[in-house]
């Protein structure tokens, strides 16, 4: 982050979900992209799916989905409420909750599985939680896989001079340096801000900022309102991003330097040639991405 005096970024646009449903038996979303077609707007992001908040009755079984791959990208999970369970073919596993981040890096391909935490499952809850999927760069899309459990303490916070608080996950804010490891410069906030408070940051010229409100309303730059469920997305040109909270928010920002390379997308998998896509398939057909035991 820098502080010189910057230019303010226009909004491009506020959207609502371009669609919602079911993935797997447990997590009800609503997609803000790529469903709005705003895959250059948002680069290096690939993907936003906002889960819940829904109740969940107890159960023996619990919910979520079950093995599937990936290949070319990152998954970052952030659970407001809930306990959720993964699991891979790396070997790697965690538990997160309120507040935990689960970051995994699907690169030359990963096996997983992700579900409703036993004792969470059985005792029934409110689901809240975030899923974004965050592209490679070309060179780094065949990297050997990997995952990151964030825990609520690892995570550090900044006070926004008593409007609220901004959590740093990766990236940086005022000499706070998020945990998460990232293949290409990225910056992600978890933002809470009173009514009436402001948060204002300053990105690179040139990277792409979007704001998405999961609770209150909030405007950016001057925008129109923007309320529950709801992404504000601004152009590239400029870097000064201002946020203004009309009610108590809380608000996911997301900006990143753009990767400007082709994308090639099938299912679980993203690359940048359809050519990729198809050896991908072939690839997890031959088991070469594993299994889970």
């Amino acid at each position: 982050m820098v502080t010189e005096t910057t230019t303010a970024k226009a909004v491009l646009g506020v959207y609502q979900p371009g669609s919602a449903h079911m993935v797997g038996d447990g997590f009800p979303v609503r997609n803000l992209f790529p469903s709005n077609d705003l895959d250059r707007a948002v680069d290096p992001f690939l993907m936003l799916d906002y889960a819940g908040p829904q109740y969940f009755q107890p159960t023996d079984h619990p919910r979520g989905v079950g093995e599937h791959p990936h290949r070319g990208f990152e998954t970052v999970t952030i659970v407001y409420d809930g306990v959720l369970a993964h699991r891979d073919s790396t070997g790697s596993g965690g538990v997160i909750g309120p507040g935990d981040v689960q970051w995994m890096t699907a690169a030359s391909g990963i096996v997983h599985e992700e579900f409703h935490e036993k004792e969470f499952a059985k005792k029934g809850g409110t689901l809240h939680a975030i899923q974004l999927w965050v592209n490679l760069p070309r060179a780094s899309k065949m990297s050997a896989p990997g995952y990151q459990t964030i825990l609520k303490a690892d995570i550090p916070s900044v006070d926004l001079d008593g409007y609220g608080t901004l959590r740093v996950i990766a990236g940086s804010y005022l000499g706070k340096k998020g945990p998460a490891h990232t293949f290409s410069p990225v910056q992600l906030y978890d933002v809470q801000l009173n009514a009436g408070g402001r948060a204002r940051l300053t990105v690179p010229d040139g990277d792409t900022s979007s704001i998405f409100v999961l609770q209150g309303r909030a405007s950016v730059n001057g925008s129109r309102e923007a309320g529950e469920a709801e992404l504000i997305v601004c152009e590239r040109n400029g870097s000064q991003v201002t946020i203004e909270a009309q009610e108590d928010s809380r608000l996911l920002v997301m900006s990143g330097t753009p990767l400007d390379e082709p994308i090639a997308r099938y299912g679980p998998f993203v690359m940048n040639t359809k050519t990729e896509l198809i050896q991908a398939v072939q690839d997890y057909q031959a088991g070469k991405m594993g299994h889970l035991s």
